[in-house]
């Protein structure tokens, strides 16, 4: 997937688990799991918006674009 998903980095530098973030955003563990792996084909923006108040951090931070990545799949 050319776009991957940050979460385990953010998480780490602010000290926070994975459940307890889904507890602070009200989503449930398995789909903030989903996401964290990079396995989810869509997010919602009320669930970016969610994670971005709770961790402190721009939707960049969350995710980034790899351009080397989406070449070699079209490949």
């Amino acid at each position: 997937m050319a776009i991957a998903v940050k979460l385990d980095d953010l998480l780490h530098a602010r000290r926070m688990t994975l459940t307890e973030l889904a507890e602070r955003i009200g989503i449930t563990l398995a789909n903030l799991s989903i996401l964290k792996t990079g396995k989810a084909r869509a997010i919602r923006f009320s669930t970016l918006e969610a994670i971005c108040a709770a961790l402190a951090c721009q939707p960049g931070d969350v995710l980034e674009y790899l351009p080397d990545v989406a070449e070699a799949e079209a490949a």
